[in-house]
Formats: C-alpha cells, structure tokens, sequence
C-alpha cells in the first residue's frame, strides 16, 4: 500500500470519491461515526421545504425587504446551523424575531411546530415503510446497506448521531433495517439540548475507548460532524447526496462546496463506492 491515496480522478476503484488533496491511508481506523438524516436516510428529504417557509412566516417584516430576501436571509441560518440539534435552528429564529423588534416564543414551541409540520410531511413515507409496501432501500442513501454491512464484517464500531430527535432516529433507523449495525449506539437530540451534541459522542468515543482521534472514521452531510471530527484529528468525508434524485450519482455542490470548507477530507455522493475507498483507506 502506498503511503498516501491516488486523487480520486486517478482511482479506478472508485471514481465518485473527490479527494481535496492527497489522502495517507489509515489502517488504525476503529470507530466510524455516521449522520443520519441526507447520510444514510431520506425519509426526512425536502424537510428545508418545511422549514424555511415556516421561518419566513413567522419573521417579522423589515423595511424594504423583500420576500426572497427574507427567504435567503433564514435559508442561511438554517443550513449553517444543520447538523446541530434542531433547536438550535429554532433558536436562530427566535434571535432574528427579537432582533426585528418582535416577541418570539420559547425556542421549543417553534422546535414542536416544525416537527408538527415535518410530520405530516413525512407520514405517507413512515406509513408505506411501516406497512412493507415501500422497499426501505429506497429511502436509505444509495448502497447504504451494504456499506454497513461491509464495516461491521471487518469488526469496526459503528455509531450514529443525529440532530432530529432521538425517538425519530430510532424509529426510523428500525424502520429502514438499519438498527443491528448500530445497536445501543444510536443518538440524538433531547428536549434537555444541552445534554446531547455530536462533540459530546465524538468525545465520549475517545474516552470510553481510550482512542486517539485519528481512529476515528466519520460521515456527514452537516458542518457540524464534519467540524467535530476534524477537530480531534479524525477522518471526515462528506456525503454530498442528492436527496430529492437518490441513487443519481450527482453531487450536490451546495453541500460539496460548504463541507470542503470545514476540511472534509474527501467528498462522495452517496455509498457505491465507498467501500473500494475505505479498504484502500485502512490498507486492505
């Protein structure tokens, strides 16, 4: 094994992986870390489609600013805040009302609204995966699945941390089929936000482990698991998905350009490749 990875452009193996720069292997990698909502699920897709006109809705209205304006205004607030707990998002909102002069609710009410809404966006979704009648592959990033499975035949620990609720994550990781690559490590955000947050997993993974975090493997299509892993000297590669076209094969330049911003390492749009890229990665 060479010491460092070919540019993906001149790697066969797998060609949708961009590499920024020239990647040394890890063979040391024990623990992969995955995000779940545009990672590795789609149940949630279109959920920015919830969201922004609910912001916009709720913002009071500024002179001279127009509706696109406003929309720009909280599409950025949104997406700079995505993959931190959802409250997060909804404290923003509260900041932006307060800061135009009106009187917001308590961040958890606007948190509770956008799940109301998001749910019965969703629940046709929730209903056909519930009742068999819609493959879970489908709503399951492109080759998800035998992904997973790949990392867990070469005995390495899998978690996943989510910025949607906890309940929702593990209902819907049991609903894809997903729940056994994980098993008790599952999590994600709680009404108590401060007790939950990606940092805290990545730094709970270290301790426990007594790991330094270059074993540490993680995949993203948020900031924040991006950032977090860089931070301890973990592995980051963001999955720019094309959520609305699953399985295209695109990458979606939003998320490919804002993720290389915070140093991912490498950036795939969905998982068909990716398990040639990691056996390269750990030197198998």
């Amino acid at each position: 094994m060479a010491n460092h990875l070919l540019e993906a452009s001149n790697g066969p193996l797998w060609p949708s992986v961009e590499l920024p720069a020239a990647l040394a292997a890890r063979p040391q990698i024990t623990h992969v870390l995955f995000d779940f909502d545009g990672t590795l699920s789609v149940i949630r897709q279109g959920w920015p489609d919830v969201m922004v006109p609910m912001f916009v809705e709720m913002l009071p209205d500024w002179a001279g600013e127009t509706e696109e304006d406003q929309t720009r205004l909280v599409l950025d607030d949104i997406m700079r805040l995505n993959g931190k707990q959802t409250i997060y998002q909804m404290i923003q909102l509260a900041d932006r009302i307060k800061e135009r002069g009106g009187e917001p609710q308590d961040p958890l009410w606007y948190k509770h609204e956008y799940l109301r809404r998001l749910e019965a966006r969703i629940a046709d979704r929730l209903d056909r995966l519930q009742a068999g009648s819609l493959p879970t592959d489908h709503l399951l990033v492109h080759e998800s699945r035998a992904f997973l499975q790949h990392l867990k035949d070469l005995g390495l620990q899998l978690y996943l941390a989510s910025g949607t609720d906890e309940y929702a994550v593990k209902r819907e990781a049991e609903l894809l089929g997903i729940t056994e690559f994980f098993g008790p490590n599952i999590h994600g955000a709680l009404d108590d936000y401060k007790s939950f947050s990606k940092k805290i997993i990545i730094d709970r993974i270290l301790s426990e482990h007594g790991i330094s975090g270059d074993r540490l493997l993680a995949f993203g299509d948020g900031y924040v698991e991006i950032q977090n892993t860089k931070d301890v000297g973990g592995l980051a590669v963001a999955v720019a998905s094309d959520e609305a076209n699953n399985g295209s094969g695109q990458i979606d330049p939003w998320k490919r350009e804002r993720l290389l911003g915070v140093g991912a390492d490498a950036v795939i749009p969905d998982f068909r490749d990716a398990i040639a890229f990691v056996n390269a990665l750990l030197g198998r």
